[in-house]
């Protein structure tokens, strides 16, 4: 899976702010995630604006520049879910970025040592997120290996959600970053899954959410190798 157009336009308000997040994630499936961490952005003043126009990706990018092509995403359906951080209304000040405006950054730790990266929907009070858990690594992967002290490219270097934020460069200093900027984005450069290619499962790790542990809320392309889970939570 490559990049053949590299003109990516960027997601704009109207993609994130919409009320059913299972369906945004569904259709995140295929976009590419781009983070242009700790450098100038590659695109100089003509880059991607928050409007969603589109820019030429041209030689010479910046060191810090990554991007990678969802495969693997989760829904997570605010108050009414109980795998949510947000279930029953909780509001921490650690979540209270998944209560605001669709478009932004929710990166939250787990284990004290990964970071996941979310990204939050729907309207402002309506706490919707959808946990990209898989990239298939597109650009920068230099920087990438340098990020996660691999020597080569394989396919854990962006497979589930600990590994892809790593390489990303992703912190949880992160949360609350417009995906509208030019910093973290995601943009459609005209990729689209194939007929049958996307799979529906429950999410991983979530036993804890009784009935709502069994909601076919992960979305997966089928047979990409960067996609996480075992053999068993891979089957549709």
């Amino acid at each position: 899976m490559t990049r053949d157009n590299l003109a990516i336009k960027k997601l704009d308000s109207p993609f994130y702010d919409r009320p059913d997040v299972v369906r945004v994630a569904r259709d995140l499936l295929g976009k590419v995630l781009v983070t242009n961490i700790g450098g100038h952005h590659p695109f100089g003043t003509s880059a991607h604006h928050p409007s969603g126009t589109s820019a030429h990706h041209p030689s010479g990018t910046s060191a810090h520049y990554t991007s990678g092509r969802i495969v693997e995403v989760e829904a997570y359906n605010g108050i009414i879910d109980r795998a949510s951080h947000a279930w029953s209304g909780r509001r921490t000040r650690r979540t209270e970025v998944i209560f605001g405006q669709g478009g932004a950054a929710y990166v939250y730790l787990i284990y004290g040592i990964y970071h996941l990266f979310n990204v939050v929907t729907n309207r402002k009070d309506v706490p919707h997120a959808v946990l990209i858990r898989a990239l298939e690594p597109l650009e920068g992967i230099p920087t990438m290996l340098k990020r996660t002290g691999k020597p080569k490219l394989d396919h854990t270097l962006t497979r589930g959600p600990g590994n892809l934020s790593k390489a990303m460069g992703l912190l949880t200093t992160h949360t609350g970053t417009s995906l509208l900027g030019d910093e973290i984005y995601i943009g459609d450069d005209g990729y689209r899954p194939k007929r049958g290619e996307i799979i529906a499962t429950p999410r991983i790790g979530v036993d804890y959410a009784g009935e709502d542990a069994k909601l076919l809320y992960r979305f997966f392309l089928k047979g990409n190798k960067y996609i996480s889970g075992n053999k068993r939570q891979n089957q549709p």
